[in-house]
């Protein structure tokens, strides 16, 4: 039976490191870059922080791994599908009752969209978003994007 996102959430894992980037993903970062690969309750610890009010971008989140890791970057992938995984255990845990989870909503693309990934989509990403007072805002043909995002921005104090 596969394991749920709480699951996935709380298995002990360590970061892994990777002291130079190999050359198929040498594009992300600078030459000489090193790259953390976090965990997903590290993702969870550091979007917890986000007050109500606030926001960030995918960008702003792998910035902060990346500083807290004292690495140049974090893994792009592996930061968004743990994103995911934390999003997934707050929807478990709702279902279970709890009534405060770790805002994953508060989370945006780099570009200031809301993520369709995330659990129940644009609709329910929207929802949550409106519901602490963001405006909301059609971008392009199918997207959403949160209206002046980069006026809300959080920033993590060392």
């Amino acid at each position: 039976m596969p394991k749920t996102a709480v699951e996935k959430l709380n298995t002990l894992q360590e970061p892994k490191f990777v002291k130079e980037l190999p050359a198929r993903v040498a594009h992300w970062g600078p030459p000489g870059a090193s790259m953390v690969i976090s965990t997903p309750k590290m993702v969870e610890s550091m979007v917890a922080q986000i007050p109500k009010g606030k926001l960030l971008t995918m960008t702003g989140l792998r910035d902060a791994l990346a500083h807290h890791h004292n690495t140049t970057i974090a893994c792009p992938i592996t930061t968004g599908i743990f994103l995911g995984i934390v999003a997934k255990a707050a929807a478990e845990r709702e279902m279970m009752g709890a009534k405060r989870v770790t805002p994953w909503w508060r989370v945006l693309k780099a570009d200031g969209s809301l993520n369709e990934k995330m659990p129940g989509g644009l609709q329910e990403h929207k929802k949550r978003l409106a519901a602490e007072g963001f405006q909301i805002e059609k971008k392009g043909k199918a997207s959403l994007a949160v209206s002046g995002f980069e006026r809300k921005l959080f920033t993590f104090t060392a």
